[in-house]
This record gives structure tokens, sequence and C-alpha cells, in this order.
């Protein structure tokens, strides 16, 4: 009976390794084409490299010029300096920090969820709140920011980082304008839970993806920053835990590259599935870096990764 028992329990943990290995191969780095068209953007000999590891939770890549990167790192609740060679500095300590951008004074801005707030991060390590209410009632939980062709903020606010207990005050979750003087303007209030958002190069068409339906759309861009004709612009279905559509970066020729289920799902300008960068660790964000920003450097789960492109992308930024 005891023999018997030994060799039940080394089946069982046989069978549970066996379980484990095809899961982690399920979710080791490849490159999934749907079109020719994929190779014009991705490598065939590109290899995964690990920045930097062991966080909690990682969001809102920015890469700084000055050679390395701002992440954010919701579970640990502070935004950290990353260095390519792995090294961590601590900016600041703040409660749910998520997406980040600079604008075009080079001020970091960043997505402050538990404050219900977009807010400046200042160079001595504090914080300004830019914007925290609409129409006197209080933010949602902002989610991404990005700085658009005419050089306003725009940023989505979702209810997905809303601190248990607190009160949704806005009746929705919408899309925002920020522009210099302080102004805000709603833009669109037609998505379950906006998230993820990007321009085109030329500035015409505003994409944002919707964390609950799995969609992405697209909107006209007018003069003044008005969106106009929303309509969808892909989808990115995929089971329970294998993620939803996130951030979303765009290159030079406007092809888009939108974190999503299991890796980056790679689109062309007119809606058309390329392929997918799978990954080992479900990313949340991705953002161009090094000095010819042909690298995605890419927050995954506990994890910064880098994979160098054959295209260039589109930093709004640095555009002006």
């Amino acid at each position: 009976m005891r023999l018997a028992q030994t060799i039940l329990l080394f089946l069982i943990s046989v069978f549970a390794l066996l379980l484990t290995a095809s899961a982690e191969d399920a979710r080791t780095f490849g490159l999934e084409p749907l079109s020719p068209k994929f190779w014009d953007l991705v490598d065939r000999n590109a290899k995964l490299q690990t920045v930097a590891k062991d966080f909690g939770f990682t969001e809102g890549p920015m890469w700084d010029p000055a050679g390395f990167l701002y992440v954010s790192d919701e579970t640990i609740n502070k935004i950290f300096r990353v260095y390519p060679d792995g090294k961590k500095e601590e900016v600041i300590a703040l409660g749910d920090p998520d997406g980040n951008t600079f604008d075009r004074r080079h001020r970091l801005i960043d997505c402050a969820s538990v404050l219900r707030a977009i807010i400046e991060v200042t160079p001595d390590g504090k914080y300004k709140i830019l914007a925290d209410r609409y129409e006197g009632k209080k933010r949602n939980s902002p989610n991404d920011v990005i700085v658009g062709p005419d050089g306003a903020l725009y940023f989505t606010d979702p209810t997905l980082d809303l601190v248990k207990g607190e009160k949704q005050e806005i009746p929705f979750q919408g899309v925002y304008r920020l522009d210099a003087s302080g102004k805000l303007r709603l833009l669109t209030k037609d998505l379950i839970q906006p998230n993820g958002l990007a321009f085109s190069p030329d500035g015409k068409h505003f994409y944002v993806d919707d964390d609950e339906t799995r969609n992405i759309r697209v909107y006209d861009v007018a003069a003044d920053g008005t969106l106009s004709n929303g309509r969808i612009f892909g989808e990115e279905p995929g089971g329970k835990d294998d993620g939803v559509p996130d951030g979303i970066k765009v290159d030079k020729n406007g092809n888009l590259f939108i974190t999503g289920p299991k890796g980056i799902w790679v689109w062309d300008a007119k809606g058309n599935h390329l392929g997918t960068i799978v990954l080992p660790e479900q990313p949340a964000n991705l953002t161009w870096g090094d000095k010819d920003y042909r690298t995605l450097y890419i927050t995954a789960t506990t994890s910064v990764y880098r994979l160098q492109m054959k295209t260039q992308g589109f930093v709004p930024y640095l555009e002006h």
C-alpha cells in the first residue's frame, strides 16, 4: 500500500510539473505573423531582453532622452527611473501611479489613480495636481495620458482603479482634453472602460481602447481637438486570463502596437491585425526608446522588457 501511495504521489507530482511547464511554454516569447507586412516592422531574429525585474505590477513606461525610463509600479506604489542596465531609482512614492507622459515642456505627467487626478511629478520628488475634478465632481481613476499634436494633454478616466469604498461621482467613464491654460473638455463618454490612447502621426485620427468590450475605437480629429465619427477599428478577443487591450503606441508610418491578450498586437492603419508578439508575462503598456526610437520598452507584470524593432516609433512629445 505504501509503495502504491508513493507511486501515486510521484505521478501526481510529474503531472503537476508537466502542467506548469505547459503553461510556461504557452507564454514564452514568440512571433506570430498573420501577414507578410508583419516582418516589415518586426525583425525575424529579434531577441526579447529583460531590462529589470522583481516589481509588483509595472505600468506607464516613458523613455527620457537622457537615457532611462520612468516606470510606475502600481503594487509598490512608486514611480522609478529604470536604466538600460537594470538599475532602479525611486522618483516618488505615490498611491497607484499609472500611465505617464512628457508634455511639450518635458514635465513628467502621471495618472495618479488613488489621488483621482492628473498630476505633474516635479524634479524634487513631489507633485502638483493639474486636474482632479470635472464640473465639481471628483474624477474616477485616470488611467493613461498622452500629449496631443496641439500640445494639450489627453487622458482616459475609467473606474478600473477606483479605490474600494470610494464613490463614483462622475456618472460615466470619459476621455478628456486638458490644455496648457488648465481648461478641461470632455471629448467622449461612449466607451465603457476607456484605457490606452494614441494619435496617428498626422494627428487626424485618435485611437482609444476599451477594457470592457475589448474593442479599439478610432475617431476623426478636428483642429481644436474635437472628436467625431467614432467607429470600431479592431478587437482583441481572448480568454478570461489572457489580458485585455491596454497601452497603445504608434510608429512613424501609422502602424499600431497595442498590448492585449498574450502580448503585443500589431495593426496597420487600416485596422488589419498583422500579427502578435507573444510575451512571457502579460504586458500592460509600452513605449518607444533608445536614441533612434527603434526599441519597444514593455512593462509586463513584474518585469520590464525591451525588443529592438525594424520600424521607428512616433514620439508625440518630441514632435513640435
